[in-house]
């Protein structure tokens, strides 16, 4: 199941966050870097959520938001 938020919904996702789950994105994207290597978004989602008891809805804006910012690292 793929979870394509708007760009406005996706924001507001990310920003609540740390209030919902009482983890910063920098701590969250550490546990998907240290996670097991799934090759595709939605494998890693899925495993957030289930290992991490998140909503699929938060769990897949992580690992949107940790692929752009993996991909502005290497910019």
């Amino acid at each position: 199941m793929s979870l394509n938020h708007s760009p406005e919904t996706h924001s507001k996702l990310i920003a609540r966050i740390p209030l919902v789950t009482g983890r910063d994105l920098p701590e969250w994207f550490s546990t998907i870097e240290n996670g097991p290597s799934f090759t595709r978004c939605e494998e890693r989602s899925s495993w957030l959520a289930d290992e991490h008891n998140l909503s699929h809805g938060y769990a897949a804006a992580l690992v949107r938001e940790h692929e752009r910012a993996r991909r502005a690292r290497h910019y």
